[in-house]
């Protein structure tokens, strides 16, 4: 059942670990993905990885921050392949070290431009193909762990993740009867460049940051955050909506 075959689905912050993850695992289950960053670095990488894969990829560049360019983007979506069927919103970004009275205004506007705004635009344009289609479908919004455990010197990231879980039990309560389901995925500490880059700014050992962060004293995956994106976007899933998965280790367990 998690079969994506000649569907459509639109990956936001493809080129990223988890986006690039995604893409290609939605690809190998079959759908015809329509990939998405802000920047075309990494493209060539990722449309690579994904040329044997049973479902095409193709990639648009786009700001999720601005209406017009996702727009733009789901758009193509619609028109390449009749219709959009799932969307798996995972831009995002994270470069805070200071607590809330050393936050710039600055830095709490961009993040909040690309973790809130870019996930409100997003989904704002895709519910629209959705329900125009009128075949439901599958959102899946990347929150955090942070979502329900803050870590120290990140506000402007944590309040962010709080408010893609809002967005996300809001879309799930406005759109049920329209059979599109939207969740989210929490992940805990995934060992993507973003992780790495977070740790070699604060000077954090890996073993160390694994221990503390989890109880299984690794990292997970961006293929693990694949798979439970996977499951979301298929009819694995199909009467789950408006409830966010902890992909963590076990970091939120206690």
């Amino acid at each position: 059942m998690t079969d994506l075959t000649n569907r459509c689905a639109l990956v936001t912050g493809a080129t990223g670990g988890m986006g690039k993850a995604i893409t290609f695992r939605l690809a190998q289950a079959g759908a015809n993905v329509v990939a998405t960053d802000v920047s075309d670095a990494g493209v060539d990488e990722l449309l690579a990885s994904t040329v044997d894969a049973p479902g095409a990829v193709s990639f648009v560049r786009a700001d999720v921050a601005d209406s017009a360019e996702i727009a733009a983007v789901v758009a193509t979506a619609v028109d390449s392949h009749g219709r959009l069927d799932c969307a798996v919103n995972a831009a995002g970004i994270e470069f805070e070290m200071a607590p809330i009275v050393d936050c710039t205004e600055e830095d709490f506007d961009h993040i909040m431009s690309v973790n809130v705004r870019g996930v409100f635009l997003s989904m704002k344009h895709e519910l629209k193909a959705m329900i125009a289609a009128g075949n439901g479908g599958a959102i899946v919004n990347i929150a955090s762990s942070n979502s329900f455990r803050p870590q120290h010197d990140q506000p402007a990231y944590t309040a962010s993740k709080h408010a893609v879980l809002g967005l996300t039990r809001s879309g799930a309560m406005d759109y049920a009867r329209d059979d599109i389901r939207v969740n989210a995925i929490c992940p805990g500490a995934i060992d993507t460049p973003m992780l790495r880059n977070a740790m070699e700014r604060r000077g954090r050992e890996a073993d160390d940051t694994a221990r503390r962060l989890g109880k299984m004293g690794r990292f997970g995956t961006a293929e693990e955050i694949a798979e439970t994106a996977l499951w979301l976007c298929s009819d694995s899933s199909s009467f789950t909506t408006g409830h966010w998965i902890a992909v963590d280790g076990g970091m939120l367990a206690t």
